[in-house]
């Protein structure tokens, strides 16, 4: 009885120190590095703008518009519009690749595919002279309200307003914040700013001349951001950002002439829904 009394505890002890030993390993957080990880998203995004003044200028003409409205087209949601390969950059679009230079940080580069159309048929006040022979508009304007029909003004960047930036980035692990404790899923803050060209394909048709839509880099961007990533399998990812920023486009063609351009700035915010993965080479 006594050798059976004292095996019984040998192999008590034994499994509680292979339990405890097994605690440790179930409990204890491997550490997920970051650095030297690149990263791919693709996304999509819903945009405002700011009212903008926009001042056109050609041979005949030199007048701004002022604080002129205009809005996004998102895509109305459809799977094969927003997951088609030939519908890829139909709706609002981001994508991005990036790389882990630190456990921390991101640097990246991508474009935002936004679109941006001035509202038809508002009023707006006018500033300058229009001498091209329309007999409807022809004149000199000083701070008069003037209707933006069909007839008169047509602009879009609608394929599209193409922000092609580079991003600075910070990643932090908040996982503790909502009590979790593991390698395969994590919540990240994020955080940073960006810098880039525009070069939009703008539609525009002035004053019923001849319709233009072309490519054309315009201006430069600004933008700042932050969002949640949750982070699953270590590679895979889904991101909400919140993104805004400031764009100057001083050199928008609006014609085949080289003399005739438009100018304009205005602020931006985006917020996107972002799907992606992160990977080594």
């Amino acid at each position: 009885m006594k050798t059976y009394i004292i095996t019984l505890a040998v192999l008590f002890l034994s499994i509680s120190s292979l339990l405890g030993q097994q605690n440790d390993i179930t409990f204890k957080k491997k550490k997920v590095l970051n650095k030297g990880n690149f990263f791919v998203y693709w996304g999509w995004n819903w945009a405002s703008f700011s009212k903008s003044d926009i001042r056109f200028k050609g041979d005949n003409y030199d007048f701004t518009l002022q604080s002129v409205k205009a809005h996004d087209t998102p895509s109305a949601f459809t799977f094969k519009k927003y997951f088609g390969i030939s519908n890829l950059t139909k709706p609002q679009t981001n994508a991005r690749i990036g790389y882990f230079f630190k456990e921390n940080y991101t640097i990246s580069i991508g474009i935002d595919h936004m679109k941006y159309v001035v509202a038809n048929d508002q009023f707006v006040d006018i500033d300058g002279n229009i001498n091209i022979g329309n007999v409807k508009y022809d004149g000199v304007y000083t701070g008069q309200q003037i209707q933006l029909t069909e007839d008169f003004l047509r602009l879009e960047h609608t394929d599209g307003l193409n922000y092609i930036n580079m991003q600075l980035y910070r990643f932090d692990d908040i996982s503790s914040w909502f009590g979790l404790d593991s390698d395969s899923f994590q919540i990240n803050a994020t955080e940073g700013l960006g810098f880039g060209l525009l070069f939009p394909k703008t539609d525009t048709t002035l004053l019923d001349m001849e319709r233009h839509d072309d490519y054309h880099i315009s201006g430069y961007g600004l933008s700042v951001g932050f969002g949640l990533n949750i982070t699953f399998l270590k590679h895979f990812f889904i991101q909400a950002d919140l993104k805004g920023g400031y764009i100057n486009m001083s050199n928008v063609k609006i014609s085949t002439n080289p003399a005739d351009s438009a100018s304009q700035d205005f602020f931006f915010l985006q917020n996107n829904i972002l799907v992606g993965g992160k990977f080594r080479i």
